[in-house]
């Protein structure tokens, strides 16, 4: 099993963008954000990557607005309102599944199933947990 916090504000994946001359290329907060998910990955688990069907955990916890009242400050603490505005949570997953490919397992295909969810925090980060499945096993 494998166990990563990432700290800071969550980053989705970005669109690629296509220059004049044709040549495409992944936005820089994009870049950045997942070579900081391959160094915590790096530095904290040093096995080969996983092989077979695995599970996926990922929990996305965003600031909470400064703007918000106080009583709607408290109310997302006790994840009773959760965020629905962007970024896609699908988007947010593929920077993630996309920084550990090759490190963590061989391929994200073999992610078959997975558990993702946005929550406020007063400490924002993702955390993220990676099993294996038994054969004929669900989670």
């Amino acid at each position: 099993m494998i166990r990563l916090t990432i700290p800071g504000e969550p980053v989705a994946k970005g669109r690629p963008r296509v220059l004049k001359t044709g040549t495409t290329y992944t936005p820089k907060k994009t870049k950045n954000y997942e070579t900081l998910v391959k160094e915590i990955y790096v530095l904290q688990h040093n096995e080969p990557p996983m092989e077979g069907e695995l599970f996926l955990e990922l929990k996305a916890y965003f600031s909470i607005p400064k703007s918000a009242p106080k009583k709607k400050q408290a109310a997302m603490i006790r994840e009773e309102i959760r965020p629905t505005k962007k970024p896609d949570i699908d988007n947010l997953v593929k920077t993630v599944t996309d920084a550990l490919n090759t490190l963590a397992y061989r391929d994200d295909s073999q992610i078959v199933e997975a558990r993702v969810g946005k929550y406020y925090s007063e400490q924002p980060r993702v955390e993220i947990i990676i099993q294996s499945i038994e054969k004929g096993e669900a989670i």
